[in-house]
């Protein structure tokens, strides 16, 4: 156990917030924490950082690799998480700077402050971090002996909301990146911010927002000098990727608490609405060889008695069985049990996790999305009402008496007759259940509002308003009289502010700040959310947050197409036009198909 040597100023504020053990930095560390002016730190400092709390972001998989990838890269890296917001009141009434959990240093004193971006709500918290680094907000208004300040993640993929707040935008995965991008900025320590940034700007997959002009709509144009779209880089082989073992354990309860390894990336599926699925192409495996090699390490290292085996969809893993079959003795040789995080709708799924002790204590969730066939084939959701009826038969039948369903309201072409067979779908399983014998059989049925999303077929599309989402939900609710089934919709209003951040322009920046100036923080959070704190910013900036949820015209340039994520938008418009059709058609699996001509080249890809 690591505990660290506390600033006596940051020591007396942990027993005034609630929780102080996202600030104690009490963790188990299986590498050893390097010194500050040791070899580390003279090639390069990096504090990775993360909008949102410690309990969020230790359990975020991705925050790990990088880490553990930077220290392989040797040079210095420590993390830090955005306090809650009575840490920050503290920090701010004692004038103390947010200190990183490791080497217990202002971020302000290192080289380099990286984000990650997961979802568009935490945009606040990332001006947070900053204000209390001591670091400007703007990247205009930084000096020379100011960190860089780098941001990746699947929201670096629609930068322009936050893209005058970062330095730079990694488009592109960590492992192909971060080698050439650390060599660079190691090589060039000391020389100017702007020169910096300029060689930056170079490197394939490096996007600087400040060295691109921009349009009347705030989006930005072509130059001369640097790439123009900035294309995602792509790691060809998952077994070239490490696999973190030199991982940091706390010492109390995250959200998920346990060993995680990636078992392959990307999906072929062709989900219309997922942008996941889009952006993460193509799919990429990890040998059933290194995964077996490196659990009984994993394990060992962790101390952990949970494996999470993580994808879009672990059991589209080609040698699953194979690999389920072959942990069975390294996992119980330490008493530990295996998770597969998704699960996709199908009996042989349901069957799979049949095998597994660890999920027969809870119930099994599935997302049929869409509550009518018809729907569900706008969607490429490619599942059957056969299917549906054939999974939850298998899931009864092998003991559980707990479904949870997920689905989405809002979708393009939704009529009330599609929300009525999300109540229909939700007594079916409770009539299937009860009639296969599990009598203490409980449906939960959980609706999200739609969200169009940059680099998916659906991102033309309108978003329901927040009445239109209301209404709907509150319909939903009120067709529910059975006892053994629940149902709830996520709030309206952060679906909104979502929607309006995902498709938002250069110009959401001013509103960003304006809200978080104004008292915004955490807004994925139900507790510390204010929609008439955003409200208010957009009408004190000037600008009506519906033109970013509006329907867009197919000819139009969106703030995002210079990013290109090897998708091309030819294919994403013969999807949507798919799902307009009058019978609406399908895209099989190109997996396991045809090629969907989506612009990826996968013939490369080892299987």
């Amino acid at each position: 156990m690591f505990f660290p040597e506390f600033n006596e100023p940051h020591w007396a504020l942990l027993s005034q917030v609630a929780r102080p053990s996202r600030y104690s930095g009490s963790e188990w560390r299986g590498y050893p924490v390097p010194e500050w002016d040791g070899p580390e730190g003279k090639s390069l400092r990096i504090c990775l950082a993360f909008p949102d709390v410690y309990e969020i972001g230790m359990s975020y998989y991705g925050f790990q690799l990088i880490a553990s990838l930077i220290r392989g890269l040797g040079c210095l890296v420590d993390r830090a998480y955005c306090p809650w917001v009575d840490m920050e009141a503290l920090l701010r009434a004692q004038n103390l700077p947010l200190i990183s959990v490791e080497q217990r240093r202002p971020l302000c004193e290192f080289d380099v402050v990286a984000f990650t971006l997961q979802h568009e709500t935490g945009y606040t918290n990332v001006l947070t971090l900053l204000d209390l680094a001591g670091i400007p907000l703007r990247s205009q208004d930084r000096g020379e002996n100011v960190p860089l300040v780098i941001a990746g993640g699947h929201g670096a993929l629609v930068p322009e909301p936050l893209s005058p707040f970062i330095d730079l935008f990694c488009i592109g995965e960590a492992e192909i990146l971060l080698p050439s991008l650390l060599e660079l900025l190691a090589g060039t320590r000391g020389d100017r911010r702007s020169s910096r940034l300029a060689a930056c700007a170079k490197l394939k997959g490096i996007y600087v927002p400040s060295l691109y002009e921009t349009d009347g709509a705030g989006r930005p144009v072509p130059g001369e000098s640097f790439p123009f779209p900035i294309e995602r880089q792509i790691l060809k082989d998952l077994d070239d990727a490490p696999i973190p073992e030199d991982i940091a354990v706390p010492s109390v309860s995250v959200v998920h608490d346990r060993a995680a390894l990636e078992l392959f990336r990307g999906c072929s599926r062709g989900c219309r609405f997922c942008q996941a699925g889009m952006i993460c192409r193509p799919v990429r495996e990890r040998s059933v060889e290194a995964v077996m090699e490196a659990v009984p390490r994993l394990l060992a290292r962790s101390g952990y008695d949970e494996l999470g085996l993580l994808s879009l969809a672990s059991c589209d893993y080609s040698n699953i069985e194979r690999l389920i079959d072959g942990l069975t003795g390294p996992l119980t040789e330490r008493r530990a049990h295996l998770s597969l995080p998704s699960l996709r709708i199908d009996g042989f799924s349901v069957g799979l996790a049949g095998r597994l002790q660890k999920l027969r204590r809870g119930g099994l969730t599935f997302a049929p999305e869409a509550g009518t066939q018809r729907l569900r084939d706008v969607i490429n959701k490619g599942v059957t009402e056969e299917a549906i009826e054939a999974c939850l038969t298998e899931a009864f039948s092998l003991g559980w008496d707990r479904v949870k369903l997920y689905f989405m309201m809002g979708l393009p072409t939704e009529t009330e007759e599609d929300l009525d067979g999300i109540i229909a779908l939700a007594r079916r399983t409770l009539k299937l259940g009860r009639s296969l014998g599990r009598k203490r059989t409980t449906v939960s049925a959980s609706v999200a509002g739609f969200v169009p999303k940059g680099h998916t077929p659906f991102q033309w599309e309108r978003q329901n308003s927040m009445e239109e989402l209301r209404r709907k939900g509150h319909y939903l609710k009120s067709q529910i009289h059975e006892r053994s089934i629940t149902l709830s919709y996520h709030e309206p209003e952060q679906t909104f502010l979502e929607g309006v951040l995902s498709r938002g322009d250069r110009r959401t920046a001013d509103v960003i700040e304006r809200a978080w100036r104004t008292g915004s923080r955490f807004d994925s959070w139900t507790e510390t959310f204010n929609l008439q704190n955003w409200l208010d910013a957009f009408e004190h900036c000037g600008l009506d947050p519906l033109i970013f949820t509006r329907e867009r015209d197919e000819t139009e340039t969106l703030p995002w197409d210079h990013i290109s994520v090897g998708v091309t938008k030819d294919f994403l418009l013969r999807e949507r036009h798919k799902a307009y059709g009058e019978v609406p058609a399908l895209t099989p699996d190109c997996r396991w198909g045809r090629c969907a001509g989506c612009g990826l080249n996968c013939k490369g890809r080892k299987e």
